[in-house]
């Protein structure tokens, strides 16, 4: 069994008052035996369970912690801040501050509004999006997930790929209606939907990198082929940057790919490991927003000075100079050792990495789209997975997610994370 006996208890004993003892699914271990670890600790690239037992951390809070556990920069960021007290639901300095560094870091943005979380953010901006355009329809791509509100728990992540269903009971079918669900990487699927509905899309959106699906690459020129479909038929394009925000490159991967969406949402390492998203782009659309225009949307607890003093210590640290480069060569020292263990053994494993971020998949082919990813050897991931955990190496416990890399970690978590692959490839 994966989990030691005190985390066996702690999860038994939250299942009692918490559905299914998790808050949010993928926590729940459930295609990995369903009795998760329960983490009690983390310093630096590592975590500890609630039973003493230490991982190499490949999850990171699932992106934010693009410096690890616990940087005492972040940590004396928090501290400080909250001396000052805890939230105000008023403006505050932090709050422009913020702002600034992302409008003067992404290319494409002239103003941002913060909120908590990427739900919101997501949420938020395609309703500006619909104010902006005056129109309904939302485009989206198979596996890719924007957050669980109702209209975008279509064809999201690893729920069903089916057009215009919805993935989660409680979402009305009229919801779903207004979302229309494309395979990733293919621009002429996407051209057809758009001549079939025109003058209706409001916006489409897309994680440039999709990384709820695993690690998927866009193909070259897809990224741009988008930008010109939006743009010939007077649709918004949003970039879901929540995950490649200051992941993928210093101001997002719309800097790799030098594509300007519209609309930008961002979360995850902008907030450090506290709840911090946004959501922006031109001036001329964020007009739209209250208390300026007529579309609507407010958050108690927007803008925390607490969570922001962690989100600007994380950017802060990111900002010097080659930060970006050194973490992406570490990270492709780490997938070149995976595929030469894989290749020796004559194990078909496909790599990818976008800067800090990396995933693979047990498949004899490159993985392109949803429904590559669905056709991957998920028996052998659970296997490998599972051997990982045993050898200290704590991954995503599940096929479809990315992985992470953090400046905390170095040369010798890669030789541990090699070595315990070797063992776990041999099983």
């Amino acid at each position: 069994m994966l989990a030691g006996p005190r985390s066996r208890r702690l999860f038994t004993a939250a299942k009692r008052v918490i559905p299914g003892g998790v808050n949010s699914p993928v926590r729940a271990f459930k295609r990995l035996g369903g009795q998760p670890l329960v983490l009690v600790k983390g310093a630096g690239a590592w975590v500890e369970d609630a039973d003493g037992r230490r991982y190499v951390d490949y999850v990171l809070s699932w992106g934010p912690l693009l410096h690890g556990h616990a940087h005492p920069q972040v940590v004396k960021a928090v501290q400080r801040a909250a001396e000052r007290g805890l939230g105000f639901g008023a403006p505050t300095p932090a709050e422009a501050e913020m702002a600034a560094l992302l409008c003067r870091a992404l290319p494409s943005m002239d103003q941002v509004r913060l909120v908590s979380s990427g739900t919101e953010a997501t949420m938020s901006a395609l309703r500006l999006a619909r104010a902006a355009t005056g129109r309904d329809l939302i485009i989206k791509c198979d596996g890719c997930y924007h957050g669980h509100a109702d209209h975008l728990l279509v064809a999201a992540g690893s729920g069903c790929a089916t057009l215009n269903q919805p993935d989660s009971t409680g979402v009305p079918a009229a919801f779903a209606a207004l979302t229309l669900s494309v395979p990733y990487n293919d621009l002429k699927a996407t051209e057809q939907v758009f001549r079939r509905h025109r003058g209706r899309i409001a916006a489409l959106i897309i994680e440039p990198v999709a990384g709820n699906m695993g690690l998927v690459l866009p193909d070259p020129g897809y990224l741009a082929g988008l930008r010109k479909l939006c743009t010939t038929h007077g649709a918004l394009l949003v970039f879901d940057e929540v995950m490649t925000g200051f992941r993928t490159a210093w101001g997002g991967y719309q800097r790799v790919c030098d594509v300007r969406p519209d609309l930008t949402t961002l979360g995850k390492v902008i907030g450090g490991g506290l709840p911090v998203a946004a959501y922006g782009g031109r001036r001329e659309i964020m007009a739209h927003l209250a208390p300026l225009g007529g579309c609507y949307q407010a958050g108690t607890l927007s803008g925390n000075p607490v969570a922001l003093a962690a989100g600007l210590a994380n950017l802060r640290l990111a900002a010097k100079s080659g930060f970006y480069g050194r973490q992406a060569r570490q990270v492709t020292k780490l997938i070149v050792g995976l595929r030469d263990l894989a290749n020796r053994r004559g194990i078909p494993l496909q790599l990818s990495q976008a800067g800090t971020m990396w995933g693979f998949f047990f498949s004899d082919h490159p993985v392109r789209s949803f429904a590559d990813a669905l056709a991957s050897d998920t028996q052998r991931w659970k296997t490998f997975c599972l051997a990982m955990f045993r050898q200290g190496v704590y991954l995503a416990p599940s096929p479809f997610e990315a992985a992470f890399w953090s400046s905390a970690h170095h040369e010798a978590e890669i030789r541990h994370t090699l070595a315990a692959a070797s063992v776990a490839f041999d099983r």
